[in-house]
């Protein structure tokens, strides 16, 4: 088990939070004044864990944004003058007192960074501030077993997962440092984040505070434990799914292990937010799944869900166990250059060993408890490895087409305005050999249709009906209109699922 941090963990306070907020809106301490000073090339670069091209790029400079990017987005000390003229209203010891500096007689050393975080949703383009731990490039060494994760990319892609929707009340399970509870919190009337960490619920008030979200309540316990008895519209989790060999001398961090063995913890959710959820209510998460040399790690995680449940799962990638083992070695801060290294990917690979995984899948997992109990239920299994936009809005989409076609398919449908038709010509032939229908949005979908059904895609305008346009389309092609039917309407049925066609 790796140390835990050595520094306190901050001291939410509405009214230092309040002034604190003041002093970076007139610092203007945003993503992009600090891009332009610094160079999209020195941002990209810490990106990348690399600080120094920005410490080159304000070389020399004593100024207010610059003071604050090498403090809070950088992890430095600086000088105490230059950020009392740069927190006037916050001051030096407003800081100290929030748990984001200590001071001594000439510097201001950060315990904290904070970071402005830009975010996009169905209201528009807006920025929080988001303060987290300190991370391995200011530490200059491994993370502590407790460390508190900012704004990653597990986080950024759950928020582009999450579904845009209006609710009453919203969980946000194992919130971190509360990104998404303040995502959420933008369309629900309340919120409640919960984390095991006590460390982590301290940086998620806090981060509230800045950011003026007054509708969270945070509460400490681990899964569903805090909120027992309770039901909700919307659960979002990006739980500690990594699976870690629990065996000595491996660390375990808190943002990203949950204690559990192999996928227990993601079974654990699978299994247990249905109970949670109001009629209608669902639930989103990331997860990890393994496959086992007797049963593949999608087949797995559908058997977790009950079968009143609406299951959607989509398989971004699958690793190998040298791959993963690898991967996340790498992501607490040990290289192959370390000695430690080839033990720790020894255990690794011994646990995967052991329970005979063969490949490592990970992915979103949406849930749904339907609105309609009678309905059925929706089951979605899908290998997704294609770039994709706007998922949120997709997934939306795709149970609002699921509801629609169970009372049938629709008397009308039109085509996606983002739908394009592409055809394959062998040289010197006029038919084509193969007709291609591509999604430009949502879920970037190509699929190999006949000429009938591209006919028919491309007759959707709102001009005719389905039955109206299958019938012409049975004398164009000289076939009976009955089998014509049977052979269209399975496969029209799954254009609207898919996003190309609707109501």
């Amino acid at each position: 088990m790796t140390a835990v941090s050595d520094t306190a963990a901050p001291t939410p306070e509405p009214l230092l939070c309040a002034a604190f907020a003041a002093d970076l809106d007139a610092a203007d301490f945003r993503s992009e004044p600090l891009r332009s000073l610094w160079g999209s090339e020195a941002d990209d670069a810490l990106a990348r864990g690399t600080r120094e091209p920005i410490l080159r790029a304000i070389s020399g400079d004593d100024g207010v944004l610059a003071t604050l990017g090498r403090l809070l987005v950088l992890g430095m000390p600086q000088p105490t003058a230059a950020v009392e003229a740069a927190l006037p209203q916050l001051g030096v010891q407003g800081l100290v007192s929030l748990g984001l500096a200590t001071l001594t007689e000439d510097a201001v050393t950060p315990t904290a960074l904070l970071r402005p975080q830009s975010f996009v949703d169905a209201d528009g383009i807006g920025e929080w501030w988001i303060a987290s731990d300190l991370d391995e490039v200011a530490l200059d060494g491994a993370l502590p077993a407790d460390h508190v994760l900012g704004v990653g990319g597990a986080s950024r892609t759950l928020a582009e997962i999450v579904m845009p929707l209006e609710v009453d009340r919203a969980l946000d399970l194992g919130t971190g440092c509360g990104i998404q509870a303040l995502l959420v919190s933008r369309h629900a009337a309340s919120v409640v984040a919960t984390d095991i960490s006590a460390r982590a619920l301290a940086y998620a008030e806090l981060n509230a505070m800045l950011n003026g979200a007054r509708n969270i309540e945070f509460r400490l316990g681990s899964m569903f434990e805090p909120v027992e008895g309770e039901a909700f519209d919307l659960i979002v989790s990006n739980p500690p799914f990594v699976i870690t060999p629990r065996v000595d001398g491996v660390p375990e961090y808190e943002y990203r292990d949950g204690g559990l063995v192999g996928d227990a913890l993601v079974e654990q959710f699978v299994r247990t937010a249905p109970s949670y959820l109001t009629a209608g209510g669902a639930a989103q998460l990331l997860g990890n799944w393994e496959s086992r040399v007797v049963e593949s790690g999608l087949d797995r995680l559908s058997s977790w869900v009950p079968a009143d449940v609406d299951l959607w799962v989509i398989q971004r990638e699958e690793l190998s166990p040298l791959g993963y083992a690898e991967l996340w070695i790498r992501d607490g801060g040990t290289t192959p250059r370390d000695a430690a290294f080839t033990r720790l990917l020894t255990a690794w690979l011994d646990d995967f060993e052991e329970r005979g995984v063969s490949a490592v899948g990970f992915g979103y997992i949406l849930l749904r408890r339907p609105a309609n109990p009678t309905a059925t239920p929706l089951r979605r299994i899908e290998r997704m490895p294609q770039p994709v936009s706007n998922v949120g809005g997709a997934l939306r989409q795709g149970l609002e087409a699921h509801d629609l076609l169970a009372d049938g398919l629709p008397t009308t449908l039109f085509t996606a305005s983002d739908v394009t038709e592409a055809r394959h010509l062998l040289p010197g032939n006029d038919d084509p050999s193969v007709i291609e229908l591509r999604q430009g949005g949502g879920f970037a979908r190509t699929l190999k249709v006949d000429s009938a059904l591209a006919a028919f895609v491309g007759a959707c305008d709102g001009d005719l009906t389905v039955v109206q346009i299958v019938s012409a389309l049975a004398d164009l092609f000289e076939v009976p209109l009955v089998d014509l039917w049977a052979d269209l309407e399975p496969r029209i049925r799954q254009l609207v699922l898919d996003g190309l066609l609707h109501g």
